[in-house]
């Protein structure tokens, strides 16, 4: 049993505070007076109690003499108790998970260019590719670049645009690889799903015309020996 100080609140500062064992020492502001507390003296809503922070509470006499905070506030506990819980962040999606809602993440795009360059090398190391095939993957990925750089900003400028069916073109002629670069570099042509469906229609349809050269050439090679 405590017998208290007749419920005058006083205010104090905690100036020792063992946080794993839940209790400390208060030291009012008036007197120098040194008053044990316990977590238990604390709103069960606040934040955890911080050495050095203001507060104001009761003094209550225990039975072994000792005199003992109750009902212990501060302006930060009351704001902790008072405001909502924060609610809890959103679980951050997977790769999967993205592309099967429609947002592939950029690494996504770039993989398709690396794996076309495997198969390249593939493809060259078993059957001599002409130089002009290198070439024309190059000179049409440059100008995919250029034209989606001139596309974006004519896009935030409101100037002439130029028309998707002439990027899908440039696409399909071996471009698509440019094209992917200069989409993620100036996110242009990310978003619009009608657009991404058709522009990866128009790399199949690239890559399966390498392959179908790619076997037209190797059995010509063959039918020369």
């Amino acid at each position: 049993m405590a017998d208290g100080d007749g419920g005058t609140r006083v205010t104090g500062t905690l100036t020792s505070w063992n946080d794993d064992r839940g209790f400390g020492f208060l030291t009012t502001d008036v007197g120098d007076r040194r008053v044990f507390v316990h977590i238990s003296a604390f709103p069960r809503s606040a934040a955890r109690p911080l050495l050095g922070e203001a507060l104001s509470f009761e003094i209550e006499t225990a039975d072994d003499g000792r005199s003992v905070a109750r009902r212990v506030n501060g302006e930060r506990m009351a704001q902790s108790a008072s405001s909502p819980p924060e609610p809890p962040a959103a679980p951050r999606r997977t790769t999967i998970q993205r592309v099967l809602a429609g947002r592939r993440p950029a690494s996504f795009d770039y993989l398709a260019i690396i794996g076309f360059f495997l198969v390249y090398v593939f493809v060259s190391v078993q059957w001599p590719m002409p130089p002009w095939v290198l070439g024309v993957y190059l000179l049409t990925s440059v100008l995919s670049f250029i034209v989606y750089a001139v596309d974006k900003r004519a896009a935030t400028s409101g100037g002439w645009r130029i028309s998707e069916s002439s990027l899908l073109a440039l696409g399909i002629i071996g471009g698509w690889p440019g094209a992917i670069v200069g989409q993620q570099v100036f996110r242009h042509k990310t978003r619009k799903r009608g657009f991404r469906s058709a522009f990866w229609g128009t790399v199949v349809l690239n890559v399966l015309a390498f392959v179908t050269f790619s076997v037209v050439l190797s059995e010509r090679l063959q039918g020369t020996f």
